[in-house]
This record gives structure tokens, C-alpha cells and sequence, in this order.
């Protein structure tokens, strides 16, 4: 992750120009900045934990600083309540994640549904996957359980890539969920082109820690990265508040 190797390489005690600066948000800014410009910084607040600042970048992805910029750390952050450890670091990372999914028209998805979902999940698919193609054999199986199944598109092996054709070869066809079933089957599609959504949603998974496929997204943004059998994601799916 790129953040994750700035931050190494960073050292705990840098300090910037305006480290000293009086207001919190312009010295974590401004330490950021020279760390990486084009760092996604969508807000800075105060941590539930005194005197530490919470930076909140685009796809969920949370790091804390010094109120002054000259500290960062990327980790979790825990409170204890009532004899439980609760991750706080990883709630605000799913409803970050939440967040920009739901932005996401079904309309740009491949979407199984039963008659009456009761809640959906988000699966970032390479129709190469293994595992994919797996998970894609039980989709019936989810349906009848309750859970909608909506796929968006990350090709593992990147943008040109015969998944990434493929995946754009079902995006573009009239009958996406026949041509998801070809390709999950392992039979080619016919090439096709026109404008699709694949690229964009790669690179939105990047943007919020996929790492490889299928990565599930359940409602309230957990992420639950590979495969896991019908009846445990379905468990998953419909506990996810």
C-alpha cells in the first residue's frame, strides 16, 4: 500500500514547515502534503483518544497524527468498553468504505437478485479467479438465502489484461448476468467494446485495499477478503448492521 510504504520511509519525527503551526488541520496538512501531494485527505478531527488527530483519506483508509504534524501512525485504534475491546480504526474504515460503494449506481454492477433480498453484497470479481468462480457457482445458493449479489469489476492482472478484456467483454454485453455466467464457467466471450465502467472500478478498489479476488464488501462496508462458502458469507451478510 502506497501510504503504508510513505510512512515507513517517513520516520516518526518529521517535521515540517508548518509543524508548529497553531491550527491542527493546516500542520497535518502541511506534513502530509510533503510526504505525498496527491494524498486523498478527506478530513481531520480529533481522535476519540486525547490529543491525537484522526486523518480521514478517500476509500475509508484512516492514519493519526500529532495535533502539531510532527507524528503519524497508521494502525488501529482500540477502546475498551464494558470488558470488550471495540476496533474503532476499522469502523470508521468501513463507513468509509460504505461510503463510496454505495455511490456506485447498480446500473455499472452485474447484479444477481433474489425476489426478496434482505440485505446485498458488493464483490470485487476477476472472472480468471479460481476462487471467483468458486464463489460464483454458489451465488444461487446466497439468493436463496436472502442475499443480493452484486458484482463490480477488478482485474487482478490490471487494465489490458485478458481478465480485464473479459470483464469488459461482460460489462459490455446486452445479457450481463448470461455473459458473468459464460465467463465464471471459463468459456471465452466474444469481444466487445463500448463504455464500461471496468477501469473506474479497478481503480476504486485499489483506492480502498483490495488486494486480491473476490474481495467482499458486505452491507455496512466490512470487508471480507476471499472466498468464503455460502452459508458463512450468508451468515455474515445478514448480521452486518
Amino acid at each position: 500500500m502506497r501510504v503504508t510504504r510513505i510512512l515507513a520511509a517517513a520516520a516518526f519525527g518529521l517535521v515540517s514547515s508548518a509543524a508548529l503551526a497553531a491550527d491542527p488541520d493546516q500542520a497535518i496538512r502541511s506534513t502530509l502534503k510533503a510526504l505525498q501531494p496527491d494524498l486523498p485527505i478527506e478530513a481531520i478531527a480529533e481522535s476519540p483518544m486525547s490529543g491525537i488527530y484522526q486523518v480521514h483519506l478517500k476509500g475509508g483508509r484512516q492514519l493519526y497524527a500529532s495535533a502539531d504534524g510532527q507524528f503519524l501512525m497508521q494502525g488501529y485504534l482500540y477502546q475498551f468498553k464494558n470488558g470488550q475491546a471495540v476496533n474503532l480504526t476499522e469502523q470508521a474504515e468501513s463507513h468509509g468504505v460504505a461510503k463510496e460503494i454505495n455511490a456506485i449506481p447498480t446500473s455499472e454492477m452485474v447484479v444477481f437478485a433474489p425476489k426478496e433480498p434482505k440485505t446485498h453484497i458488493t464483490v470485487f470479481t476477476d472472472t480468471d479467479c479460481g476462487y471467483c468462480q468458486k464463489l460464483h457457482s454458489e451465488v444461487a445458493e446466497l439468493n436463496r438465502r436472502g442475499v443480493e449479489v452484486r458484482y463490480v469489476a477488478f482485474p487482478r492482472q490490471g487494465i489490458g489484461s485478458h481478465g480485464y478484456n473479459t470483464l469488459v467483454s461482460v460489462w459490455c454485453s446486452k445479457d450481463r448476468q448470461a455473459a458473468m455466467n459464460q465467463a465464471k464457467s471459463r468459456e471465452e466471450l466474444p469481444a466487445a467494446k463500448c463504455d464500461n465502467p471496468v477501469a473506474k472500478q479497478f481503480e476504486l478498489g485499489q483506492m480502498i485495499g483490495v488486494q486480491g479476488t473476490p474481495a467482499i464488501v458486505l452491507a455496512n462496508g466490512q470487508m471480507i477478503p476471499g472466498y468464503q462458502p455460502a452459508p458463512q458469507l450468508a451468515k455474515l451478510a445478514l448480521e452486518a448492521k
